[in-house]
């Protein structure tokens, strides 16, 4: 993976890769990175953050944040994801994410199959996560940020689980939704939590 990559309309540096975690997820925000990688500062080892163990993970989101030229995190709220649904949502954190940016991409690559509307240069990429090494840094950067989000809420609602499902519809959080019902950060729309809901 590297910048000269073929498809992409864009030979010069300041090229950034986005993408998000948690589309999937009940509950918390989902979370979109936006990463300008350094070539003068390669990073070894970038990759898909789902295929990285989480250990792997935490050392490279520190190496992005001290090696890259900008890194900046988007976040759409839950209340968001249910007034526009979860693909704007993750538009719009997108979007947020490379507006953040300190310094400003002249090109931008997304990971996925649409780019947000916004006035950005841009293209998008299916599976770009895994082909591209700026859209790789941003996956690791937008998982590890939302994860840490899960241990944060799992502090304050430690009878869901969150620490060990990060909000997914596994069982054990189905059966903590029955058990406990929906806090303020489960997402509304999505149909497990809408089911709680309903039998209340």
């Amino acid at each position: 993976m590297t910048f000269e990559e073929p498809d992409i309309h864009y030979s010069g540096h300041l090229l950034a890769g986005v993408d998000e975690a948690g589309r999937g997820p009940l509950a918390g925000d989902v979370v979109a990175a936006a990463v300008i990688l350094d070539p003068q500062q390669p990073i070894e080892g970038l990759a898909d953050s789902k295929k990285i163990s989480e250990k792997k993970r935490e050392q490279l989101f520190e190496e992005i944040h001290q090696k890259a030229i900008a890194v900046a995190v988007g976040r759409a709220s839950v209340a968001e994801i249910d007034e526009l649904n979860i693909l704007w949502a993750s538009m719009l954190a997108m979007k947020r994410a490379v507006e953040a940016l300190v310094v400003q991409p002249e090109h931008v690559v997304v990971d996925g199959n649409r780019v947000p509307k916004w006035t950005y240069s841009a293209q998008a990429f299916i599976k770009g996560d895994q082909r591209i090494t700026c859209i790789s840094a941003g996956s690791i950067i937008a998982k590890v940020t939302r994860d840490r989000d899960m241990f944060a809420l799992a502090r304050d609602y430690p009878q869901y689980g969150f620490e060990k499902h990060k909000g997914y519809p596994t069982a054990a959080h189905r059966a903590a939704l029955v058990e406990h019902g929906v806090t303020q950060y489960h997402r509304t729309t999505f149909g497990p939590v809408r089911a709680v809901l309903e039998q209340c």
